[in-house]
């Protein structure tokens, strides 16, 4: 055995050793029935053609690969902002485990989140005794100040009311009648991650607004309210809290996972950490207003603010980019009257600077690209200042609405001349456009590198290089800790862009004696 207590391996390269090879082999030959490698490249080879993305484009029934995540998983990051708070899912064991482990392997952190564990009595009968249950042993275990109740697919077909159940329970004394838990209905088949982040928002908002509205008044403490919505880049709540601090400006971040999701390694257990405190929440309503960074994924939230709080809840394009985070900053000096200081003054010219280093390289370039909408409305904007050509912009759920504004966009701005827009499609759509309208690059999460592998199968020629750059990166270690917001995220970004450029053309001109007459020292 090539596998010994003296050489041990991992699964690469050990599986390519010989006696690996032939086991595999032999696996493959007696047992999986498998087609020929000639019919599989014969497949496989259709598959990167004109003909069959034609085909693959009135595909109906079918979602492959979505670049989407369900509603609850946004709920739960969205109740980690919030101080000493359990997120608390009612329904499987099995889907808590997913939202867990997903959070896990991104932030590379122990995440607290508990189920009452339905099963199938619970999809009988009802799930509110492992409501009542779920309550009372939550509570009395992780003593968190907060639970924050959201749902799954099995308590929202059968129809449970959090509303009634939790009353219910409080009643039954199962938890005090005072203990704060604010719920937010969030049914996986609808919607996605960034619409239970909104839903659970709202949920929490609701319940220390409307229940504590005695003496509130627009605008009597002088301060904003910020909320950023499903953001998974640590570094942009700390831009934030940077730049308010730099304008001196007085603030409430409303749900800031910042702490909690970057614990340090002491010694010391942080089940909960950092997090907007309830008194900044009761606070909330007297604010001059509260901003919504991502307004294409805060539906519900800007609806309450509006009608509950009449706060104006004024939309903020996503601070991304050179603009994106002008218009953020001179929304909230005109909101607060305070001046932007010298020292943004600075960070901007930086990276203005940084913009006119790199534009011969970035200039022309082509990026394709999918995400969540607000995030992909920031990126390209950004690309657009840096001359960059985005060629596919794909958000699987989006609406009409946000189609219409990102054509806009592009058909203002000469670089996004022949860009195109895809609002409901899935990655493998976005696989089948990799081959039949190939960029030089393209930008989103971990689940591109097997569009990599695929395009890279045909041919070196036909490679598209992923850039990592959204939610989730799963095969890359500390990007979560980077900011892609304000004028420090515009550097990080273009830093990540234009080296990854460089990287290719390295690569491209590594062969000795052949290709190496632009192998240059000096880019």
């Amino acid at each position: 055995m090539s596998q010994t207590v003296d050489n041990i391996k991992p699964s690469y390269p050990l599986f390519r050793d010989q006696e690996y090879k032939d086991s595999l082999k032999n696996k493959q030959d007696m047992f999986e029935e498998r087609h020929s490698d000639e019919k599989i490249d014969e497949i496989f080879q259709w598959s990167t053609t004109q003909e069959y993305k034609e085909l693959n484009f009135q595909r109906e029934a079918l979602t492959i690969n979505p670049a989407k995540a369900c509603q609850p998983l946004g709920a739960v990051l969205c109740a980690l902002g919030f101080e000493k708070t359990l997120p608390y899912v009612h329904g499987s064991q099995g889907c808590v485990a997913y939202f867990r482990t997903y959070f896990n392997r991104h932030f590379k952190e122990p995440v607290a989140c508990v189920s009452d564990s339905m099963t199938e009595d619970a999809a009988v009968f009802g799930g509110q005794k492992n409501m009542c249950d779920g309550l009372e042993n939550a509570k009395a275990l992780y003593k968190p100040d907060m639970i924050a109740v959201s749902t799954t697919c099995m308590a929202e077909v059968i129809g449970d009311d959090l509303n009634a159940f939790i009353n219910n329970a409080k009643k039954d004394g199962h938890v005090p009648t005072e203990f704060p838990t604010p719920y937010a209905h969030t049914p996986s088949f609808v919607g996605s991650h960034t619409t239970g982040w909104d839903n659970m928002f709202e949920g929490i908002l609701r319940y220390f607004t409307l229940n504590y509205k005695e003496g509130k008044k627009v605008g009597s403490n002088g301060k904003i309210n910020l909320v950023a919505g499903f953001e998974t880049y640590l570094g942009n709540f700390r831009v934030l809290r940077r730049m308010m601090e730099e304008m001196g400006v007085g603030y409430s971040l409303l749900s800031d996972p910042t702490e909690v999701l970057d614990t340090p390694a002491d010694g010391k257990y942080r089940m909960y950490e950092g997090g907007t405190t309830q008194d900044e929440l009761k606070d909330a309503p007297n604010a001059i207003d509260t901003l919504l960074l991502q307004p294409w994924q805060l539906v519900k939230t800007k609806k309450y603010i509006k009608d509950e709080l009449s706060q104006p809840g004024t939309e903020v394009a996503v601070p991304m980019g050179l603009k994106g985070t002008d218009d953020f900053l001179m929304t909230v000096a005109k909101l607060t009257g305070k001046a932007i200081p010298a020292s943004l003054e600075k960070e901007r010219g930086r990276l203005v600077d940084m913009m006119t280093d790199s534009h011969a390289w970035l200039h022309g370039k082509k990026f394709a690209l999918y995400g969540d909408a607000d995030y992909l409305m920031g990126m390209t904007a950004f690309l657009l200042e840096l001359g960059a050509e985005p060629t596919h912009i794909l958000c699987n759920h989006a609406n009409k609405r946000w189609k219409k504004a990102m054509d806009a966009m592009l058909a203002a701005n000469p670089y996004g001349a022949k860009s195109e827009v895809h609002v409901g499609m899935d990655l493998w759509h976005f696989r089948s456009l990799m081959f039949t309208d190939k960029p030089d690059f393209m930008i989103g999460n971990s689940y591109g590198k097997f569009i990599q592998r695929d395009t890279l199968h045909k041919g070196k020629e036909f490679e598209v290089p992923l850039i990592r750059i959204g939610f989730p990166i799963f095969d890359r270690h500390h990007l979560h800790r980077m900011t892609t917001w304000g004028y420090e995220g515009g550097m990080y970004i273009l830093t990540t862009l234009v080296n990854a450029v460089m990287e290719r053309l390295d690569e491209e001109t590594r062969g000795m004696g052949t290709t190496d007459y632009n192998h240059d020292l000096i880019r």
